[in-house]
């Protein structure tokens, strides 16, 4: 199958030709019928998978065979972070290149002249909005937006905005939409907080699942079990060994992205920390830095998890193990994407077996374990690292009464 089977006009063709894309992914080949033909739609697919062209591509052609002359805001997507949100606007700019269509990112965490830009747009008539449900919300509260032409409603990687806490948000701003929509939900994975939200906003909804909860297949996964203070050492041994061109490091808080950023700074490593501290402009710079393979090394929580979308990072390194399982199969999703390969390395110490153990049972399969390099010492072995393995228990012991004392037994003893 390639995208000429969709029927898509010529405008949109020449983008996707221009962009050097043939052939749809299995989400992409399963979502676009459905949302060309105005059914609501839960999407549940893995990340690096194609689920935001999956979505965009019908909604583009649509906005285009609609042949209007005026312009009025025809889809909103929410999006759980900036970084998201910005690479969406992006990604429009691409496959819409030779359409016209425009369309305008709304977050928040920008100075003045980005809010005025926002506004701006609003006012000169975007087709497309992709907005921070609380950036979008304080803009309702100021009248700013009309959506009574609004077609499409999509809420990108839904299950991150759900355990972000935007649920009473998204219901919210539903409220200010219309009724006669189409509403399409797309999540990497499906809990049922997930199940209860589409019950409620979603219409006799198709339904699409493809591969829940599994990393893709060219992620070569690895595990090494560390003592804390080896952490460091192993991470720098694999910096300057490995044959690694991209990479991105997770550790479980900001306090830890900055203070392993000081460090590898010090060891004469290109590195640059991403955290919620820094002021946007910031932070919009070092996303470029990364995408334009300046920058070799990035450090960041889980909010690159979802947060960005960069083609050709070769090597992920979990430094800390993530608290929800789920949370894994993002980060690590950020390598091997568009069918191609990467390396996956996760350290494991004596308080985070459990988190290891959660992982693999939603997988499905054991992580196969790293033997630490010598010069580090002595790696710790720790019991009941395995899936199957299941601590002993102590066999109990019968209980067994006294047998009662006969009259010759007494007799003989006394």
């Amino acid at each position: 199958m390639t995208f000429d089977d969709f029927d898509f006009d010529y405008e949109l063709l020449d983008g996707l030709h221009a962009m050097g894309f043939e052939h749809p992914t299995p989400i992409q080949a399963q979502a676009i019928p459905v949302v060309l033909s105005h059914k609501d739609l839960i999407a549940c697919a893995q990340t690096g998978t194609g689920k935001t062209a999956a979505y965009l591509l019908p909604i583009l052609n649509k906005i285009i065979s609609a042949h209007s002359d005026q312009r009025h805001l025809n889809t909103l997507i929410l999006s759980p972070t900036r970084e998201l949100a910005i690479q969406i606007d992006q990604q429009i700019e691409g496959l819409g290149y030779f359409t016209g269509i425009s369309s305008i990112a709304i977050y928040g965490g920008g100075d003045g002249a980005a809010w005025s830009q926002q506004r701006k747009a609003l006012a000169e008539g975007s087709e497309i909005i992709i907005a921070t449900p609380g950036r979008l919300i304080a803009l309702l509260q100021m009248g700013e937006i009309n959506f009574k032409n609004l077609q499409h409603l999509v809420l990108d990687e839904a299950d991150r905005m759900l355990d972000m806490g935007f649920y009473d948000d998204i219901i919210r701003i539903i409220g200010y939409l219309p009724e006669k929509r189409q509403t399409l939900l797309f999540s990497a994975t499906m809990p049922p907080k997930i199940r209860t939200l589409a019950n409620n906003i979603l219409h006799k909804p198709e339904q699409i699942n493809i591969a829940v909860a599994q990393p893709a297949e060219g992620i070569l996964q690895q595990i090494y079990f560390v003592y804390d203070e080896q952490k460091i050492g192993l991470l720098k041994h694999i910096l300057r060994e490995g044959n690694f061109t991209s990479i991105i490091i997770f550790a479980s808080t900001k306090e830890n992205v900055k203070k392993l950023n000081d460090e590898l700074i010090r060891n004469r490593l290109n590195t640059k920390a991403f955290h919620s501290d820094l002021p946007q402009k910031e932070r919009e710079e070092i996303l470029r830095e990364f995408k334009n393979k300046t920058l070799p090394i990035l450090i960041g929580t889980d909010i690159l998890a979802r947060g960005i979308d960069v083609e050709g990072i070769s090597l992920v390194i979990n430094f800390n193990v993530p608290h929800d399982p789920e949370d894994y199969i993002h980060r690590i999703g950020r390598t091997a994407r568009a069918d191609t390969t990467g390396t996956a390395i996760t350290f494991v110490n004596d308080k985070e077996l459990r988190k290891l153990k959660a992982i693999e049972q939603m997988i499905g399969k054991e992580i196969p374990r790293v033997s630490l390099p010598t010069a580090l010492g002595a790696a710790p072995e720790f019991k009941h690292t395995t899936l199957s393995s299941k601590p002993k228990r102590k066999k109990k012991r019968p209980f067994r009464r006294n047998k009662p004392s006969t009259t010759s037994d007494n007799k003989s003893k006394s």
